[in-house]
């Protein structure tokens, strides 16, 4: 019997029509499909019609599978010369545990490929209009997960670095983020946007400032998965965030983020910048 093969796929962010042309190639040779709780399934049956499909997702606090079981069956079917496919949300590579899911196929001696997908950090923030990076306002964007409480450390180099920050898996500790952010200095009037299940119906965008995002969150009822966004882009966000429009009102929106980042830059400790604007369809404080 010939060796079969691993093919990791990132499926982005959660609507089917955000998969890779590739993904969706590589789902249609499937012998077996492994999918996460974030990855789109309601088509899957279709994309991989010759496939068996077992539901691996992993949802906080509970593991139904564990991750070395997910190992074990990928490298077992492979070896019975079959095509096994592991379905995950986002990209494979960031947060996702695709590292380990390579190293046990190369340890094993089993072919394994990656195919990359749309990463909810930079796509959840998009779905609101809210880009990453603009020129005159930030030249970096960190991408942390905050499913673990971020460290001292970690907080005094998400501050001293600037630029904006993405936060991936944090609605649960979602006050100590705040908390440590505000205590190594960033302003509390900095930008700061939810964004709750990008590109699903159920998307919600919320927009408010860092000292008030956790009460917001507890009065909305903020809920996983959601992506963080804090910074001056934030002030960049549509009118109606569903649309994914590019800016709020053009030029006026640019100038003031451009101030507020230069404001910031200059003194952390300096005079906070006007509020972020309430904007129609988008909950605020």
């Amino acid at each position: 019997m010939s060796l079969g093969r691993v093919t990791l796929i990132g499926a982005g962010p959660g609507a089917a029509d955000l998969m890779t042309v590739r993904g969706r190639d590589a789902l249609a040779t499937a012998d077996v499909v492994l999918y996460d709780r974030l990855a789109p399934t309601d088509e899957l049956r279709s994309w991989a019609p010759s496939a068996e499909l077992f539901d691996v997702g992993k949802r906080p606090g509970h593991h139904r599978v564990r991750q070395e079981s997910i190992h074990d069956m990928l490298i077992s079917a492979a070896r019975e010369g079959r095509h096994a496919v592991r379905l995950k949300g986002g990209d494979p590579f960031v947060f996702g545990r695709g590292c380990e899911e390579v190293a046990a196929c190369r340890e094993a001696g089993v072919p394994v490929t990656v195919v990359p997908g749309v990463t909810s950090a930079v796509a959840a923030p998009a779905a609101a209009g809210i880009p990453v990076t603009a020129r005159g306002i930030n030249r970096a964007f960190t991408v942390i997960s905050a499913h673990d409480p971020l460290s001292e450390e970690e907080f005094a180099a998400l501050v001293g670095l600037g630029g904006t920050i993405v936060i991936l898996m944090g609605v649960g500790t979602l006050g100590h983020t705040v908390e440590g952010l505000r205590r190594h200095g960033l302003p509390e009037q900095t930008p700061v946007g939810i964004v709750e299940s990008a590109y699903c119906e159920e998307q919600r965008v919320s927009l408010t400032q860092l000292d008030r995002v956790h009460a917001m969150a507890a009065r909305t009822g903020v809920t996983s998965p959601a992506v963080m966004v804090i910074g001056e882009v934030v002030r960049l966000a549509a009118e109606h965030p569903a649309t994914g429009e590019a800016t709020s009102s053009g030029s006026a929106a640019v100038a003031q983020a451009v101030a507020g980042a230069a404001s910031s830059a200059m003194n952390l400790g300096a005079a906070p910048a006007a509020r972020p604007p309430a904007r129609p369809g988008v909950r605020a404080p």
